[in-house]
């Protein structure tokens, strides 16, 4: 087997999305190895769909690094917003990045709404190579509910504000083995790895 062959380049320079991938793949004889490794900058994120842009990251850390790509697009989804912050969710309250400006707006504009019902969804998208005609697409989907004040101190993001349906639990209260566990991305990649099988 060409050495190439098992390897594939993560579309993200997440450190906690390459462990996590890495030991999964690691299951079917695949080494994860992250963009940040060949130099490969962030793509665009244009789109208005999770598959769109995660479908846009893999085929540039493809087309860039000559190796199959891997990349995943996920955010959280709340029922009363009209399903945003959805694609946003990284970018909710602007630039620069913040987790907890983007905390903070998504629990204001909640602040009249009765349903806090929410979702963290996840679509991971893996081509073999840039123009692949045919990538292979999983996805996941966790349900919960948006608190207005935090718990725990694990996880990132809205982690904790998202208490999760059935466990009186944030996904910040939860440890790193159950979240992967039960998480959108959790269910995302051990379908992905079921296609790849």
């Amino acid at each position: 087997m060409h050495a190439a062959q098992n390897k594939l380049v993560l579309a993200s320079n997440n450190p906690g999305k390459l462990k996590e991938f890495g030991a999964l793949f690691a299951t079917i004889g695949m080494e994860v190895l992250s963009q940040a490794e060949f130099a490969v900058p962030e793509a665009d994120e244009p789109h208005l769909t999770f598959v769109e842009n995660a479908l846009e990251k893999a085929r540039h850390a493809a087309r860039l690094t000559g190796l199959p790509a891997l990349a995943d697009d996920s955010g959280v989804c709340v029922n009363a917003l009209g399903g945003r912050p959805g694609v946003q969710s990284a970018r909710y309250a602007g630039e620069p990045k913040s987790d907890a400006r983007n905390c903070d707006k998504l629990i204001a504009d909640l602040a009249d709404q009765a349903d806090r019902s929410a979702y963290y969804y996840c679509v991971l998208v893996y081509v073999r190579h840039a123009d692949d005609p045919q990538p292979v697409i999983a996805d996941g989907r966790w349900d919960g509910v948006i608190v207005s004040d935090p718990r725990g101190a694990g996880g990132f993001g809205y982690d904790p504000y998202f208490m999760v349906d059935g466990l009186q639990r944030t996904a910040a209260e939860l440890s790193a083995a159950e979240k992967n566990a039960l998480s959108h991305r959790g269910q995302a990649l051990r379908a992905l790895i079921e296609k790849l099988r």
